[in-house]
């Protein structure tokens, strides 16, 4: 484990954890003396393979399986981390869909349930977490967005509309969740070295974007932000959006 234990004792719990930036988040707080908590909705395997990475190096896991999209079961998320851990501190919603798809050939149920994923499910779990992070004294959430939704790009009509929203949600709860000495912020990660189907085609804004740094991200340079973000020195810091893409765009 790392010697920078400056999450020891907070409890965190990570949406869509099991995967790549998710993933990478779960394991740097975890690094950080975070006991975290590994949200999936389907990979229950994917999951514990995490949990068992975190305490085989010292630290402290529970997988949590929940659709973020169920309120019932955002609740029993939150509550077995406290039944677990005692407490919740960070909240970092990672949870999205990403899908492709032509607009006039998108329907109202695609667009929803891209929405669903990304925008309700934060709305759920910011609410299902919020009274122990009012406990807290120094709660954080942590959105995690997508630099189309600065940028645009085709076929993502859904998703850059709802990661756009988590811009929005995010300066909302900057401000009506201050005075509980609750920060939020969305880290906005750009083009990511993520593990993908190999018979999948690159999303369209990896074909034509390109970074000034010459190369894609990696998913522990997103997890050292959110890790920041998280931690004591970031106290300061609230409502604001943190972009990570080598100067594909710059905000």
């Amino acid at each position: 484990m790392s010697t920078n234990q400056d999450l020891a004792g907070r409890v965190a719990i990570v949406t869509g954890a099991s995967r790549n930036i998710g993933r990478a988040i779960a394991l740097t707080l975890a690094q950080a003396g975070a006991a975290v908590v590994i949200n999936t909705r389907a990979d229950r395997a994917a999951a514990d393979a995490v949990v068992a990475e975190i305490e085989g190096r010292g630290g402290k896991a529970l997988a949590a399986m929940a659709d973020v999209t169920d309120q019932a079961a955002v609740e029993r998320m939150a509550a077995a981390a406290v039944e677990r851990f005692g407490r919740i501190d960070i909240l970092v919603n990672n949870a999205a869909g990403r899908p492709e798809k032509k607009f006039d050939e998108m329907t109202l149920a695609d667009w929803r349930c891209v929405l669903a994923v990304i925008l309700d499910g934060a709305f759920l779990t910011v609410k299902a977490c919020l009274p122990h992070l009012q406990q807290s004294g120094a709660g954080a959430i942590i959105n995690i967005g997508g630099v189309s939704a600065h940028v645009g790009t085709k076929h993502r009509a859904h998703v850059v509309t709802a990661k756009a929203g988590l811009i929005g949600l995010t300066k909302a709860l900057a401000h009506d969740l201050a005075a509980d000495g609750i920060t939020a912020n969305c880290v906005v990660p750009g083009l990511i070295e993520t593990a993908r189907d190999p018979n999948a085609k690159l999303p369209h804004h990896h074909n034509v974007s390109k970074t000034l740094v010459g190369r894609l991200g990696e998913p522990q340079e997103i997890a050292a932000a959110v890790h920041y973000l998280a931690g004591p020195s970031a106290r300061y810091i609230t409502g604001q959006a943190l972009h990570l893409n080598g100067g594909m765009y710059l905000g």
